[in-house]
C-alpha cells in the first residue's frame, strides 16, 4: 500500500484544479512571489522548466485536442491567465493570483537579468522579434536576449522543424526561451523542448511580445483593471475572437459546479502529479 504524506496531501487539496474526462491540471503556481521563487531556483540550479498560463480557451482545447492534454501534462509549472480562471479559485475556496503571460515577461526577465542568464525569443515575426528584443534590452538593464527566432508557416512544434529551432536554441547558449506560438503550439514545443533540452526554460507568453512591439495595441490599464480586456480584445479582432470566446462561455457551467464540488466536496482532491 502506497504511504501518502498527509503534509502533502493537505498541499495538494490546496491547489485549485480544473478537469475533464480525459484531463486534469492543477494551477500549482498560486502567486508572483511562488513564481518568481521557482523561476529564481530553477535558474540558479541550472534546471529547465516549461511554464503554462490556463484560461478558459485552453480548457476548450482540452476536451478536445489529445496532443494538447500530453502537452498540458508536461508542463512543470502552470499559472492562472484570465480573471475566469481567478473568480472559479475563490468559489472553490483555493485562490489563486491572476498572473497573464504577456505580465509575466518583464518580471521573469529581471529575474534572469539579476542571475546573468541569456534569453531567447521564438514565434510571431522577424519584424516583432527584433522591436521586442530592443524594447526588453532598453527597458531591463542587463538582459541578453541570443536568438530571435520566427519558425516559418507550417512549423510542427514537436517535429523536425522544432528540432531545428531547439538546435538553434542550443548553440545560441539560451537560458530561457519566451515562446509566442499561440496555444497549443507554443505549449507543444515547450513540452518538447523539456524532453530535449532539459536545462533550458520554456515560457508560453501568447501575444505578449507583440504588445511590446507594438504589433499589438493591448488593452488600457483601466479596461484591465474592470476586467473587461476580453471584450475590448473581440472587438477589436471579432470575426477571430467572437467564436473562441462563444465557446469558453459555453463550458462555464461545468467549470462552475467543478469549482463548487472542489469546495464542498472533501473527496476531490488534486492528483499525485503537480510539476516536476
Amino acid at each position: 500500500m502506497t504511504h501518502v504524506d498527509p503534509l502533502e496531501l493537505t498541499r495538494q487539496e490546496a491547489l485549485m484544479r480544473f478537469w475533464g474526462d480525459a484531463f486534469d491540471v492543477a494551477v500549482n503556481v498560486p502567486d508572483w512571489v511562488v513564481l518568481e521563487r521557482q523561476i529564481s531556483s530553477r535558474l540558479r540550479a541550472g534546471e529547465g522548466f516549461s511554464l503554462a498560463t490556463i484560461n478558459l480557451d485552453h480548457l476548450v482545447k482540452l476536451r478536445k485536442d489529445v496532443r494538447f492534454r500530453d502537452a498540458y501534462a508536461a508542463q512543470d509549472l502552470v499559472v492562472a491567465d484570465g480573471n475566469p480562471i481567478v473568480w472559479m479559485s475563490k468559489l472553490a475556496g483555493r485562490p489563486v493570483s491572476l498572473i497573464p503571460g504577456s505580465d509575466a515577461i518583464l518580471p521573469l526577465v529581471r529575474i534572469a537579468a539579476a542571475h546573468g542568464k541569456t534569453l531567447a525569443l521564438v514565434g510571431s515575426t522577424d519584424d516583432t522579434l527584433a522591436a521586442a528584443k530592443t524594447y526588453l534590452e532598453r527597458k531591463v538593464p542587463g538582459t541578453r536576449i541570443v536568438a530571435t527566432i520566427a519558425p516559418p508557416m507550417g512549423f510542427d512544434p514537436a517535429g523536425s522543424s522544432a528540432d531545428s529551432v531547439l538546435d538553434a536554441l542550443h548553440e545560441a547558449g539560451a537560458d530561457m526561451a519566451f515562446l509566442a506560438l499561440g496555444a497549443p503550439k507554443q505549449e507543444l514545443f515547450a513540452a518538447h523542448g523539456r524532453r530535449k533540452l532539459g536545462h533550458v526554460g520554456f515560457v508560453s507568453i501568447g501575444a505578449g511580445l507583440d504588445f511590446f512591439s507594438g504589433a499589438q495595441v493591448r488593452a488600457p490599464a483601466w479596461v484591465r483593471a474592470i476586467a473587461m480586456e476580453w471584450l475590448w480584445r473581440a472587438l477589436s479582432q471579432p470575426a477571430r475572437l467572437i467564436p473562441r470566446y462563444a465557446k469558453c462561455f459555453g463550458i462555464l457551467p461545468v467549470e462552475l459546479f467543478h469549482a463548487l464540488k472542489l469546495r464542498f466536496d472533501p473527496a476531490q482532491i488534486t492528483p499525485a502529479r503537480q510539476g516536476k
